[in-house]
């Protein structure tokens, strides 16, 4: 599969993101079959907008930073969070209502006449996203434009599913962190593309964790980002649906990991635990 650049004008990429995404989401559920009741639910919002570059209107990806008092801290990960049934599901009937998010989505009014049980499905989780991203960074729910679902992400060993929802917010630049998120970080589009922006991320694991969650030293694929100071590693589950995005979109495969240089990293407890104080 060839790869497609990214295009210049933010409305040529909107269409091609809602059209990729359609296309995806017409040949596959939204709700993966094989996993049961059990598995806890959450749903991020795959954040894209036109901030980046020295005139503010490059396409971009917009992650937080997990700060260091909550677990995972330092990761960079997409606004989002548990789904809470009722409260979401009564904000995803007001986001199906005439001029609002989901009502003004292309494939809305095709998904409520031909897929009617997973509409109500949609709406609720992205209410989830849209809800968490406010609390996580004062993100204008209404501002928000929905281009479609992404695949779901399962994961086994924490017995979670994921559900990225793809948004576009055009207005809105300045973005205020709660205690949860340490910064807001943007990504060019463009740069994801680059061959050369990827590592094996080798993290070391503090001796007091060996075997709870990985081995002592483990690879893992990882996109890098630098933008003049700022340094950041993009690596597990947000890696794996960035790359999903850039696939279905971009027709863009990372380089083999096995080829591409190591960078180092060090897993402790509070990285799994948090640190409150």
């Amino acid at each position: 599969m060839e790869v497609e650049s990214v295009p210049a004008d933010c409305r040529s990429l909107t269409v091609q993101v809602q059209e990729a995404l359609a296309r995806r989401s017409d040949e596959a559920p939204l709700i993966p079959p094989e996993v049961d009741a059990s598995y806890y639910e959450s749903a991020v919002l795959f954040l894209l907008g036109p901030h980046c570059g020295s005139n503010g209107r490059e396409p971009c990806l917009i992650l937080n930073k997990r700060s260091p008092r909550v677990k995972q801290a330092g990761d960079l990960c997409c606004p989002g969070g548990g789904v809470s049934p009722r409260l979401d599901a009564c904000l995803g009937k007001v986001l199906g209502l005439p001029a609002f998010p989901l009502a003004r989505w292309s494939r809305w009014r095709t998904w409520r006449q031909t897929r009617p049980a997973e509409t109500g499905r949609l709406a609720t989780l992205f209410a989830t996203c849209l809800r968490e991203s406010f609390e996580e960074m004062r993100l204008n729910p209404l501002g928000v434009r929905f281009l479609g679902p992404l695949p779901y992400q399962c994961l086994s060993l924490f017995r979670r599913v994921i559900y990225p929802m793809a948004g576009w917010v055009a207005r809105q630049t300045r973005f205020t962190p709660n205690w949860e998120v340490e910064k807001i970080v943007h990504i060019p589009l463009r740069t994801l593309l680059e061959p050369s922006r990827y590592a094996r991320y080798r993290l070391l694991t503090a001796p007091d964790l060996e075997g709870e969650i990985v081995p002592s030293q483990q690879d893992f694929p990882c996109f890098l980002h630098e933008n003049g100071e700022e340094s950041e590693r993009l690596w597990g589950a947000t890696y794996r649906i960035v790359m999903i995005f850039l696939e279905i979109v971009f027709g863009f495969k990372p380089p083999d990991p096995e080829t591409l240089p190591v960078v180092r990293g060090f897993l402790d407890e509070n990285y799994l635990t948090g640190n409150n104080h």
